[in-house]
């Protein structure tokens, strides 16, 4: 997926924001198969292990019996049929997660060669904030950011001033 293009932007700010809310060192499960983000959190002194690849739509398994004191799901909830029911299944009191923001000029991403790489939600952000609540999360920070490209044309140019990425800080309510 990332062969040849490197989220450096995202990567840095994401790591930044989980950093200055939960300093290493901490577990973390991350949601979704190994990647070069959850090494990157690996380098920095977390303790990380992720889900096998199941689809948690239908197998939450990995997620109710993990012991890991926060979960992540970086730009995982817009693959999901139901991100609701993984949410609600979620057991550590804190979670950092980040979706890709809708976007008025682009249609839903879809990959042509992989089935699972497609997005069924692109939220925006009230939708997911909504979401988060209703499935008994409280949202502690959040930020939003661009995703600039260096391509020509009238989307790219828009790119570089609308927000891209939401990203949150949240904890369980009881």
């Amino acid at each position: 997926m990332y062969e040849r293009h490197y989220p450096e932007k995202r990567f840095n700010l994401t790591l930044d924001f989980l950093k200055q809310h939960q300093a290493p060192p901490q577990s973390i499960l991350d949601l979704g198969i190994k990647n070069p983000f959850s090494k990157i959190m690996q380098a920095h002194g977390y303790d990380v292990s992720n889900t096998s690849g199941t689809d948690l739509d239908d197998d939450q398994s990995e997620i109710i019996t993990s012991k890991a004191q926060i979960t992540t799901a970086f730009e995982i909830f817009e693959h999901l049929l139901s991100p609701y029911q993984v949410l609600k299944s979620i057991q550590t009191p804190y979670l950092f997660a980040s979706i890709p923001l809708k976007l008025w000029f682009s249609k839903a991403y879809q990959s042509k060669t992989d089935p699972r790489d497609r997005h069924f939600h692109e939220f925006e952000d009230w939708q997911f904030d909504w979401l988060l609540e209703k499935s008994g999360w409280k949202i502690l920070d959040h930020i939003k950011f661009t995703n600039p490209v260096n391509k020509i044309g009238i989307r790219p140019i828009l790119r570089q001033f609308t927000p891209r990425y939401y990203l949150v800080y949240c904890t369980k309510v009881d």
